[in-house]
């Protein structure tokens, strides 16, 4: 049987497979192998009773994470709000960058758009080819299309304290199987309860992952490859990264860069521009020898 991980706990793996859970422990072959199931895992596992299982094989993941450790994440929503706290440009587009060193999907929102004007916001994004929405919590707005956005995929939310995150899930939860109640005191009313990653089915393809590391995700500003690959994790810079007169430019202040270039041109927005170099200044005088090893 196939199915999929939805909770790791004391050892056992909850693996969801149509509409049964069933509670499973790994074969010690994943011990030897040095390589162990995550929350988020698609896997092959035998039936020991109508509940119980035993995991014999984890299929080949689309990416996976150390914190929080959970796997096969296909898209990242980050969540900024009107107010308390206003959209910070740059942690969001640390998160962008985040999500698409693991290649994930990132997906910006904007909520409580029922308390101001979020244009100026989203036209940043939008220009950038980010997928953006507005939404209001706490009007209804936009949360249909929102859910739709998370069809067939696990999802996860990322944010300051204070945007919403849990009201959003709340009003996309709805009715269905997870109470309302239930939700809200898993995503935390500000502050994260949950000690353990677990996903929550939203229909028989959807999950989204109820994670307090998710809240906290940083870049790890010792990891070398991350740093090579920075300028390609901006994806409005693509173009004009072969257009550059020396091959060696980093795009930050080299004459005859086209990156700099379409930056002035107003082709690249400046505060993308702008998030590039601080992060680039934090990671410039990382060498190789000094750097971490990813696992």
């Amino acid at each position: 049987m196939t199915g999929i991980i939805i909770k790791a706990l004391s050892g056992f793996y909850y693996v969801s497979s149509g509409d049964e859970t069933y509670e499973c422990k790994a074969r010690g072959s994943f011990r030897k192998s040095g390589v162990s199931p995550l929350v988020g895992d698609s896997v092959k596992f035998e039936k020991t009773s109508e509940t119980t299982g035993i995991i014999d094989e984890i299929l080949p993941r689309k990416n996976s994470l150390i914190r929080p450790p959970v796997a096969n994440i296909d898209k990242l929503f980050i969540v900024s709000s009107f107010s308390s706290p206003k959209p910070n440009t740059f942690l969001i587009d640390k998160m962008t960058v985040i999500a698409e060193y693991n290649n994930i999907k990132p997906i910006i929102v904007f909520n409580k758009c029922d308390m101001g004007d979020f244009s100026e916001f989203k036209s940043i994004y939008d220009k950038a080819g980010f997928k953006t929405y507005i939404v209001s919590a706490e009007e209804g707005i936009g949360i249909d299309e929102l859910k739709d956005e998370m069809k067939s995929c696990i999802s996860a939310f990322t944010g300051n304290s204070g945007v919403g995150k849990s009201s959003i899930l709340n009003n996309i939860f709805g009715n269905s199987k997870i109470a309302t109640g239930e939700v809200s005191d898993k995503l935390g009313r500000g502050r994260h309860t949950t000690r353990h990653t677990e996903l929550y089915k939203l229909t028989e393809d959807s999950f989204i992952a109820d994670t307090p590391g998710f809240s906290s995700l940083e870049l790890d500003y010792r990891d070398f490859e991350l740093k090579e690959k920075l300028p390609f994790l901006f994806a409005d810079f693509e173009d004009y990264l072969n257009g550059c007169k020396f091959s060696t430019c980093t795009h930050t202040s080299e004459n005859g860069c086209a990156v700099i270039g379409a930056v002035q041109n107003g082709e690249i927005e400046q505060t993308r521009y702008e998030s590039y170099i601080e992060l680039f200044r934090e990671m410039k005088d990382l060498k190789p020898w000094e750097a971490k090893k990813r696992k």
